[in-house]
């Protein structure tokens, strides 16, 4: 592959249209000091210096697809308190689109507080629920999916299982994407993970992939091959893409091609994961082959890897890497 290829497929990413649906959170970061313990009991008392709050689940894969280029709309479920507005807010400081944000005042906002002292994590607090959605609320899902789903190009299931992707909801996505010639990519976890049958491309981790099947994988080539037979058995995915952390990516396609880790300078490993299915669903939109598309993916989960936090992709650095491992010569 030559530079100017690369350029012009990183350049199809913008203008694409992808749908974001998954498990929105908000990620706040509390930082202090610790100096002493604490008289009442003996934990330690944190100094509070200052605080952060982030995107985080389905909204930092929208950010992902949105740093690339991408109109990107992103449907969720948050509570009706402070937290959304905080989240709202967050959306508006990243120009996200929040069409698609549905408030439902039985659910808290999912919120995940975490406590760090001078890097170090001390405790996380997390506002939660975890049981499905009702009836009513998936249907305003469906329906708001309905209205923009002649326009987009791509989708992408982000399960977090905090509630959102029952299992009647995925497959009715599944079916109206498929009606439509939309691909959909997912990004599974443990509940419902074999409710996604027939999409396009399935994205687990090995140990994801591993307790689903209740059976172990060591994280050789040989035993994720025999893995990924087993599970192509259940969910009759177009592609299987398996996460194996320092050992790369897993593709099969009806034949298995294994692709090395992008990046030895490992900073942090936060939100690689959403970095890879963002991408392939740019690549998904743009209609690129699957070893192209996943090569592209793996070496973008390369450059956030280099950074501390989940940050998404930035285009000029996937370029500059891209052009680096896959020009010719």
């Amino acid at each position: 592959m030559d530079k100017q290829r690369i350029e012009e497929i990183i350049a199809a990413f913008k203008g694409k249209r992808v749908a974001v649906i998954g498990d929105i959170m908000l990620d706040k970061y509390i930082f202090g000091h610790v100096s002493r313990i604490s008289p009442e009991y003996p934990v330690p008392v944190v100094d509070v210096t200052h605080e952060d709050h982030r995107l985080g689940g389905a909204a930092n894969v929208a950010l992902n697809t949105l740093s690339l280029g991408a109109e990107t709309i992103l449907f969720g479920i948050t509570g009706n308190d402070s937290n959304r507005t905080t989240l709202l807010e967050l959306f508006k400081t990243h120009s996200l689109s929040c069409q698609g944000l549905i408030s439902d005042p039985s659910r808290p906002t999912t919120c995940k507080t975490r406590i760090l002292s001078q890097n170090h994590h001390i405790t996380r607090v997390d506002f939660e629920k975890r049981e499905d959605i009702d009836d009513s609320t998936m249907q305003q899902v469906l329906d708001a999916l309905e209205e923009i789903i002649g326009t987009i190009d791509a989708i992408v299931l982000e399960d977090y299982n905090k509630g959102l992707l029952r299992e009647e909801l995925i497959t009715a996505i599944i079916s109206t994407a498929t009606l439509h010639g939309v691909p959909v990519l997912v990004d599974p976890k443990m509940k419902n993970f074999f409710a996604y049958r027939g999409c396009t491309i399935f994205k687990p981790n090995l140990s994801e992939m591993a307790a689903s099947l209740g059976i172990p994988i060591k994280n050789s080539d040989r035993d994720v091959e025999e893995a990924c037979l087993l599970l192509q058995e259940k969910i009759e995915a177009e592609t299987l893409i398996v996460t194996r952390s320092e050992k790369g990516i897993t593709v099969y396609d009806g034949s298995f091609t294994h692709i090395p880790v992008s990046s030895l300078e490992v900073a942090d490993v936060s939100g690689a994961g959403d970095t890879v299915i963002g991408t392939l669903a740019l690549g998904a939109a743009t209609g690129l082959d699957t070893l192209t598309n996943a090569s592209i993916a793996n070496i973008a989960a390369g450059t956030v890897c280099q950074e501390v936090g989940a940050v998404p992709v930035k285009p000029d650095r996937l370029l500059k890497a891209c052009s680096e491992k896959l020009c010719r010569g």
